[in-house]
């Protein structure tokens, strides 16, 4: 079975999108929360350490990207991340709203999951545990 030609290019995007966030809100959260007009945490650490998390699943996504079969089993996580921050975010937006800043991300990690979640089912599994 072949891998589908999308696939590979998905998870070059969400490295690309889950690694720049990811650097942005570590290198300068201040500058995010100011420039959106967002009341920032009393600690930027709280910031910082799910911003370092997305550098991490950037990673994973390339992984996934170079070799999506043998990678299959870490796709897993990805949907998982993807429906974290989506079932919070959704939440808080529907019952209190939350800072535009949010929104747009909302749609595209749904988006992502659900890519995840087909690519996952398409691809063909291997006989090796991974």
């Amino acid at each position: 079975m072949t891998v589908p030609s999308w696939i590979s290019p998905l998870f070059w995007v969400a490295a690309a999108y889950d690694g720049v966030l990811g650097l942005v809100f570590l290198a300068a959260p201040g500058w995010v929360f100011t420039r959106f007009d967002v009341t920032p945490p009393n600690h930027m650490g709280y910031v910082q350490f799910p911003a370092a998390l997305l550098i991490v699943f950037g990673l994973i996504f390339v992984a996934i990207a170079r070799d999506p079969v043998a990678c299959r089993g870490m796709i897993v996580y990805g949907v998982l991340l993807k429906l974290a921050y989506c079932s919070v975010t959704s939440y808080y937006w529907l019952t209190t709203d939350i800072p535009v800043i949010w929104k747009p991300f909302v749609v595209i990690d749904l988006v992502m999951g659900i890519l995840f979640v087909v690519a996952y089912i398409v691809l063909p599994r291997t006989t090796e545990r991974g």
